[in-house]
């Protein structure tokens, strides 16, 4: 509980050690945790073609891109929903190595993936920990802190996501977008993205300090306790998420989390191609090929070592100009939340994702904006897309009591990604999935329709975390 004084600090006032350390470790399990699922995205049209025995602009790669998009989801989901009710029966920290130690192992076994869907199995069991480990690092965050930090903490942690996802871009731009390098591999028959996915093991040494240096925190030691004296206050309950005083916030969350998860795997990601499609189209003025010449013809320009090469260069400069802004948004929302309240920082960043979605896929990249334009515009993109993100590990903690935070957060969160996973699942089935830009037009509306969900939810600026 907070006491009036401490009403009266900044944010970074008067947190311990202790606090600090907290929010070091469950910042680098999510780093690694977006490590291991980026590392998919930067590397898939690599990773599938070679997979596939085809060429990467082949219509098999992004059917299989998909479904493992799907998988993923879908592991998440039912990772982030079970490890989440498992943290609040056992604990925090021993449920979080669990979830490190999944997504870390089978990460690397991704590395030994000899056909597709092989690759897409994988990426459902890697997700089951990604999922897990979010819900139980926000829990853990949102309970150790004190009332007037605990925003900006949690959206420190949301954001220390972008680290994950800049160390899967670099990865990538050395194994694969560096030449030299990539021969290295090519002689020692080594594809370079296996060598991007076997590091993926390293996460798996981070558990040893957790062992060591986290306790369980207070509040949750103390829903244990009443546990014991109160069968009525069963810790990780999961059908209590939909009693009559919990039901409202459980649709909310999902509701904007699903919003949230669709517009991220099929819109936000894809700014990854705006500096892309423009190499491409440089590539094609230079070899005299015209935009609609057969693909064929475009393919044997497109698709040499060289060629392939500055492409995946812009590919990821682009990620990372998209992953960069996108942090800004994440750190800046539990300051914008604490401004505006949760339901109006919320409004703010849907609405303001859906008019960057509709400008880049409609207007710039079609319309060959420069590099100059695709690259001060990405930043303001990255923002508001995946900058909402944040606002879940800020605001689902504080819907539910300790008892059931850990559930609570994580079926929020983590069921958002079935709707998601029912979503790629459909557009791999298609018998001619929508591109990419497309796709990100078709799902723009969904943030309108996040603002409506927003209008339904509960205020909780600047209230005490529920007992």
């Amino acid at each position: 509980m907070s006491s009036p004084a401490d009403s009266n600090l900044r944010w970074y006032q008067g947190i311990t050690k202790y606090q600090w350390l907290v929010l070091l470790i469950a910042s680098l399990g999510w780093v690694f945790d977006i490590f291991e699922g980026q590392i998919f995205v930067a590397s898939m049209r690599d990773a599938m073609p070679d997979l596939l025995g085809v060429t990467p602009d082949d219509a098999s790669v992004t059917k299989w891109n998909d479904w493992a998009f799907g998988a993923f989801l879908l592991g998440g989901a039912i990772g982030g929903i079970l490890f989440g009710m498992l943290s609040d029966r056992i604990g925090r920290s021993k449920t979080m190595i669990i979830t490190i130690l999944f997504y870390s192992l089978f990460t690397c076994v991704s590395a030994f993936s000899q056909e597709g869907w092989h690759m897409v199995a994988l990426r459902f069991l890697v997700a089951m920990g990604v999922g897990g480990e979010w819900a139980v690092a926000s829990a853990m965050v949102a309970e150790v802190m004190p009332t007037r930090s605990r925003p900006v903490m949690s959206s420190i942690f949301h954001a220390s996501s972008v680290f994950g996802t800049l160390l899967a871009v670099a990865a990538i731009a050395l194994l694969i977008g560096n030449p030299e390098v990539n021969a290295w591999f090519a002689e020692r028959g080594i594809d370079g993205w296996r060598a991007g996915f076997f590091i993926g093991v390293i996460p798996a040494f981070l558990t040893l300090w957790i062992r060591w240096k986290l306790r369980e925190p207070e509040s949750w030691t103390q829903a244990k306790e009443r546990e014991k004296a109160d069968a009525t206050q069963k810790t990780g309950k999961l059908s209590d998420l939909f009693a009559k005083e919990h039901i409202r916030n459980t649709f909310v969350g999902v509701s904007l989390a699903t919003i949230g998860l669709v517009t991220f795997w099929g819109g936000h990601i894809y700014g990854k191609n705006a500096l892309l499609r423009k190499a491409e189209a440089d590539v094609l003025v230079v070899a005299n090929i015209a935009p609609d010449a057969p693909k064929e013809e475009k393919a044997a320009v497109l698709g040499t070592d060289e060629t392939k090469a500055k492409l995946k260069r812009a590919e990821m400069l682009s990620m990372t100009i998209n992953t960069i802004g996108g942090g800004l948004g994440l750190v800046l929302f539990g300051w914008i939340s604490d401004k505006m309240g949760r339901k109006g920082a919320f409004i703010l960043y849907h609405a303001m994702g859906f008019i960057t979605m509709v400008i880049l896929f409609k207007f710039l990249i079609p319309g060959g904006a420069s590099q100059i334009a695709l690259a001060l515009f990405l930043p303001i993109f990255g923002f508001f897309t995946l900058g909402m993100h944040a606002g879940y590990a800020v605001y689902f903690p504080e819907l539910y009591p300790t008892r059931l935070r850990g559930t609570g957060a994580g079926f929020c969160f983590n069921a958002g990604r079935l709707g998601t996973a029912a979503a790629f699942f459909g557009f791999g089935m298609m018998a001619s999935p929508p591109s990419p830009e497309s796709k990100a037009l078709l799902l723009s509306p969904l943030y309108l329709l996040g603002i409506v969900v927003v209008l339904m939810a509960k205020e909780t600026r600047r209230q005490e975390l529920m007992d």
